[in-house]
């Protein structure tokens, strides 16, 4: 019995006095440590600040009579083919093609057909006139005459 007498339990009070004691330990190293770290750390002074450069993003500039986002020729009804055309695709797939204006309606109509493009309305003789007039075939034809061509005879 007296191996276990020497095992006496701690008390309750004992108990309280460790917690308390720990917890104004954790206190005392969060005081130090919060106090430390704040006066570590730098501070930026107003002259060492520069100014951030701001972009702007203008998406109806244009420049050289071409609209800068989309690549299309400056003219009137641009504005409604921009709205009209590249809500669905991108402008090169206008830009590349270039019909006549029936060939221009005939797309238009082959799109409201099978790809669900909408009644373009009074928008529609705008947007084949802007079309028709920036957009048509180029009239290349044959090419131009030889000129200043020096020919000479063919020896057996």
């Amino acid at each position: 019995m007296s191996s276990n007498q020497d095992k006496t339990p701690i008390s309750k009070r004992s108990y309280y006095l460790i917690a308390l004691i720990g917890s104004i330990f954790v206190l005392i190293i969060a005081i130090v440590f919060f106090n430390f770290s704040s006066k570590s750390t730098t501070t930026v002074t107003s002259e060492d600040q520069k100014p951030i450069q701001t972009i702007e993003n203008d998406f109806d500039k244009i420049e050289n009579g071409i609209h800068v986002r989309t690549g299309f020729i400056e003219g009137e009804g641009l504005d409604l083919v921009v709205q009209n055309c590249t809500s669905c695709h991108s402008a090169k797939i206008v830009t590349q093609n270039r019909m006549s204006k029936e060939k221009w309606l005939a797309t238009i109509r082959w799109m409201q057909e099978s790809q669900n493009l909408w009644d373009l309305g009074v928008n529609e003789e705008p947007i084949l006139n802007y079309l028709s007039t920036y957009y048509a075939p180029d009239s290349i034809g044959r090419r131009a005459n030889l000129t200043n061509v020096e020919w000479y005879q063919l020896k057996d």
